[in-house]
């Protein structure tokens, strides 16, 4: 059974930085995307930024120049460093891996969400 372990939310002041954490526990294969996405209270989910097997990023607009998404493979971890956070930024974040495996299929996993609150 594949879980996604999240970790590194947390509370922090406007300006500051928080760095999350996800990895993918037991045997995966095929990873395509892993992603952060973040959902705020009374708004929907949304992309932060994720990124593709073979390294092409993709951030939205609200955080592009801030935060950073990186992978490392070898680990099934994928990492959002958020930097010069703003209030805005404050939500559930979540984290996504999607892909094929010879043994599953097509799959789709998350994370159970961490939360990051930025206050001002």
């Amino acid at each position: 059974q594949v879980q996604l372990v999240e970790s590194g939310g947390g509370l922090v002041q406007a300006g500051g930085s928080l760095r999350l954490s996800c990895t993918a526990s037991g045997s995966l294969f095929g990873i395509n995307a892993m992603g952060w996405y973040r959902q705020a209270p009374g708004k929907q989910r949304e992309l932060v930024a994720d990124i593709i097997s073979d390294g092409r990023t993709n951030y939205a607009d609200s955080v592009k120049g801030r935060f950073t998404i990186s992978r490392d493979n070898a680990k099934n971890t994928v990492t959002l460093q958020m930097n010069s956070l703003k209030p805005e930024d404050t939500a559930v974040y979540y984290c996504n891996i999607d892909g094929e495996d010879y043994n599953l299929g097509p799959y789709d996993f998350w994370g159970q969400g961490t939360q990051v609150t930025v206050s001002s």
